[in-house]
């Protein structure tokens, strides 16, 4: 066998083996990408990534539950006495003192003015403090909360007796962190857009 014809063997060689490596990648991929993609959010979670809600019908003292994400978010429009009441809590009692506003850039600590809602865009008379909206899942281990209930006149966790007051902090339970303030905002006087 002369010289060139032991290199054109190692290039026919050389060219089986990459095509068969080539051609088990390409079935590799092909099984594993449906393992992969079937990780990503579905179509309608994607589609509900951001939602508008019309709060124009909750009065003071009542909130609104609704689902984003898959989860229950409370929306509630809270009294004069519940905002006292939210501000009124010295922050060395709270047992998580993190705002959990995913709305303040750098965080926050614990105080009520780190956790509400800023009033609306051009609405008269609103106030400071009376519209509250957090992720309505207990932070101990996923239960949703009652709310209008439990010792602080906030929410209750039926599950192991978390009490959140009028702030959605956690004041006396398992649970370890405060109920986390989402994402939202007003975009009119009566529209809250979450996501």
């Amino acid at each position: 066998m002369s010289h060139v014809e032991e290199d054109h063997e190692g290039t026919r060689r050389d060219f089986l083996y990459y095509a068969t490596a080539g051609a088990g990648a390409v079935t590799a991929g092909a099984a594993i990408w449906p393992l992969v993609n079937q990780m990503n959010p579905s179509a309608d979670v994607l589609a509900l990534s951001s939602i508008r809600v019309d709060v124009s019908a909750i009065e003071p003292g009542t909130q609104l539950t609704v689902k984003w994400l898959g989860k229950p978010v409370f929306i509630r429009r809270r009294t004069a006495d519940e905002i006292e009441a939210a501000q009124a809590v010295d922050l060395a009692d709270l047992p998580d003192n993190d705002a959990r506003n995913e709305n303040l850039p750098n965080g926050g600590d614990g105080d009520d003015g780190n956790r509400f809602l800023p009033p609306p865009p051009g609405a008269e008379g609103a106030a400071a403090g009376e519209w509250l909206v957090m992720m309505g899942v207990c932070t101990h281990l996923g239960c949703v909360p009652l709310g209008d209930a439990g010792d602080f006149g906030g929410w209750f966790c039926p599950c192991h007796g978390s009490h959140y007051d009028t702030s959605g902090r956690i004041r006396k339970g398992p649970a370890p962190t405060n109920l986390p303030v989402p994402v939202a905002e007003f975009v009119d006087e009566t529209t809250i857009l979450l996501g």
